[in-house]
């Protein structure tokens, strides 16, 4: 159709998903800080920046009570994160942005406090190589800091040094002698995190008399000097009365291989000792009890090719100078869920944890029963019974309520108040309200060829009917231990669903929340119990007379990337296949993965083989659109790049005499395993639609003119 006038074209669409502008402008809400007395809970917001190239981050206060408005207490072009009270309610984030008193220099993130009675934000600790993490001793004044040195530097003043002449020489080489050397997105070395203690300073110019708000000055302790390579992507907590620090160590084993070891670490002499070290398992610090004698630990199982890994909560005793295994004690351990990030009531009566569950992921309340806890026969109590999945719980100092983020798919992260007797779930005031959404969620399910239940979530677009039945979009997750029960901005199927398609979330073998046997039906086999389980959902969907079973689609990302690949070359039922930052060839990506120890322990070499979605190439018959990242180390780039040469050589579609083929791909130089840039977002999203309709509605729709094609 035509339009008459400009002012049409300005018209707002529908909802922020009819527009991929809109949905990115969306604002974005992560994580949670109470403080101590209760009184002030703080979020971090982000939102686009004016160029829509990045996101930028204010910290934002929240009401507890859900009185007052939502309103926001930082702002800077930098952007500020890692929210952590103080005992006395002061207020400690991380932020690059320009010290005003000292504007020269480098931007790094730098340790900033906002006082507890108001005023302007100040910087009391910058450093060369910045501060990336904040943690505060909950009955103490004790401010602890992890941030990264580099590998050798005596002090403070040295490593400033090192940096400033590997900068100056524009080195960026990087010697290795361990394993790994990458992770994620990011290269290993050559600093390395330290946790530091944060005490007074001395004067730099002692005897100058002090300006009337001059603050004091601050300097950092390394409590972890001896922790070379060891200290990495571990979660670390400091008991309420400040005195140690537990996290784990990455312990380098034979053959490169490696587990975590739990660790304590004591503030005042800065050692530590290690607690427990056991072969085959790996140990994770979870909070200490408010009355500083009980470590919830979380133990992961290291797999095998034959068993899947399993996760357990335990208590350990650390009230004694001397700790042995034979005090972890297990914690509920007949509960086949796997619990994860568990905050203590007040009382230390029991524990809040969140596990994955049925699509949600709740909040669930840990009791001790019989003797007690320890017995492994604790009582485990659902808290929040609605649909949602729950993070970053905080519980309120008179432990009646709890605060936490709650997404599903149906709304983005938002905080609310949970009261811990009822279950009564309260969202408080918000920096903007939930974006509309049109069409519908129903949860669904059919049964495997073994009898087990395969669950899934379906979005259906506003208008699907037996008289106008909507294509269909299967969308596999990654993981492969993961679920769809919560919010994602990457993945997002009503950005789909505004544009007509049926969006399928299924939860095959392999998924978190329905036990460990629903796990290890698919372990060491994903081409077998993952893939049927898909194909069985997407054959009861398509029987719908809301959906149009001659146009469908695939697609996935990581895990989920592969089981498209796997789908490609088993079948021939979907009109468009779309792989992101996938895996095409298993014996390839085993050693290539900047996690090669984790992958060699999942399938032996032949195993690998038999589930190889490359060995297949041959069968592929449905057009695909690949995508990766240069910078994915996690799936490096050799996946995509191979699978692009193997469609277009081998495939049933390969390219023609003019080189000419139906397969696209789109790859991105400077982006990793996941696509974090607004504007490369938006090209993502353009891309998939051109494709998918394309080979699903015979319809052209324009690709991105930032393409430049």
């Amino acid at each position: 159709m035509a339009f008459e006038d400009s002012a049409i074209l300005s018209e707002q669409p529908a909802t922020p998903f009819h527009d991929v502008d809109h949905y990115l402008a969306i604002p974005r809400v992560s994580g949670l800080a109470l403080s101590p007395d209760g009184k002030r809970l703080v979020t971090t917001v982000s939102t686009l920046n004016a160029k829509g190239t990045e996101y930028v981050t204010a910290l934002w206060e929240l009401d507890p009570s859900g009185e007052k408005h939502a309103r926001r207490i930082t702002r800077s072009a930098k952007g500020e994160a890692g929210a952590a009270f103080a005992s006395n309610g002061d207020l400690y984030f991380t932020s690059a942005r320009p010290d005003p008193e000292s504007p020269e220099g480098d931007p790094v993130n730098a340790l900033w406090q906002l006082p507890a009675d108001g005023g302007e934000a100040r910087v009391v600790l910058s450093r060369a190589g910045g501060i990336s993490h904040v943690m505060s001793a909950r009955d103490t004044g004790a401010t602890f800091v992890t941030a990264s040195i580099l590998a050798g530097s005596p002090d403070e003043e040295a490593d400033e040094e090192r940096r400033k002449s590997r900068k100056d020489h524009k080195v960026s080489a990087i010697l290795h002698s361990g394993y790994p050397v990458r992770y994620w997105d990011a290269d290993l070395g050559p600093d390395q995190p330290r946790i530091f203690a944060v005490e007074p300073g001395e004067e730099k110019e002692p005897g100058k008399p002090a300006t009337v708000d001059a603050a004091a000055p601050l300097k950092l302790r390394n409590l972890t000097p001896d922790a070379a390579g060891l200290l990495r992507d571990s979660d670390s907590v400091v008991s309420p009365d400040g005195k140690t620090i537990y996290t784990s160590f990455n312990k380098p084993l034979a053959k490169a291989d490696s587990r975590s070891v739990l660790v304590a670490i004591d503030v005042a002499t800065a050692t530590h000792k290690v607690l427990l070290d056991h072969e085959g398992m790996s140990y994770f610090a979870g909070p200490v009890s408010p009355d500083n004698r009980t470590l919830v630990v979380m133990s992961e199982s290291d797999s095998t090719p034959q068993q899947a890994p399993q996760v357990k909560l335990h208590l350990l005793d650390v009230s004694s100078q001397v700790q042995s295994e034979a005090e972890l004690r297990p914690l509920a351990h007949d509960w086949d869920r796997w619990a994860i990030k568990a905050a203590w009531l007040p009382d230390g009566s029991a524990l809040l944890v969140t596990a994955d569950d049925d699509g949600a992921s709740p909040v669930f309340r840990i009791s001790p029963a019989g003797s007690g806890f320890g017995d492994g026969s604790a009582d485990v109590t659902r808290v929040t019974r609605d649909a949602a999945a729950y993070t970053d719980v905080v519980v309120s100092p008179d432990g009646l309520s709890a605060y936490a983020l709650r997404s599903s798919y149906e709304f983005p992260p938002e905080a609310v108040r949970v009261d811990l007797a009822s279950g009564e779930v309260t969202r408080l005031p918000a920096p903007a309200e939930r974006p509309r959404i049109q069409g519908s969620l129903e949860r669904i399910g059919t049964a495997a060829a073994d009898g087990s239940r395969v669950p899934a979530y379906l979005a259906l677009p506003e208008g699907a009917s037996a008289q106008n039945p909507a294509p269909l979009l299967l969308w596999i997750h990654g993981g492969p231990l993961g679920s769809w029960n919560a919010w994602t901005w990457r993945w997002n199927p009503w950005l789909l669903a505004a544009k007509g398609y049926a969006v399928l979330l299924p939860d095959p073998a392999l998924s978190t929340g329905y036990g460990q046997s629903y796990i290890q039906r698919g372990w060491g086999g994903w081409g077998s119990a993952p893939y049927t389980d898909l194909m069985e959902i997407t054959d009861a969907v398509v029987d719908r007379p809301d959906i149009d079973a001659s146009r469908t689609a695939a697609m996935g990302g990581s895990f989920g990337g592969y089981m498209a690949n796997w789908v490609a070359g088993q079948t021939d039922r979907f009109d468009a296949i779309v792989t992101h930052a996938s895996l095409w060839a298993l014996d390839q990506f085993g050693p290539t993965t900047d996690a090669s120890q984790y992958w060699l322990k999942e399938m032996t070499a032949e195993m690998a083989l038999a589930n190889s979605p490359h060995l297949h190439v041959e069968k592929i018959s449905t057009p695909m659109l690949v995508i990766h990242g240069d910078k994915d180390y996690r799936v490096p780039i050799g996946e995509g790049l191979r699978l692009w040469y193997e469609l277009l050589s081998k495939s049933q579609l390969s390219a023609d005499g003019n080189g000419q083929t139906p397969h696209r791909f789109l790859y991105y130089p400077d982006e990793n395993h996941w696509i974090l840039q607004p504007q490369h977002a938006k090209v993502w999203y353009g891309v998939v639609e051109h494709f998918l309709a394309k080979n699903v509605l015979d319809q052209d729709v324009p690709l991105p003119a930032d393409l430049g094609l």
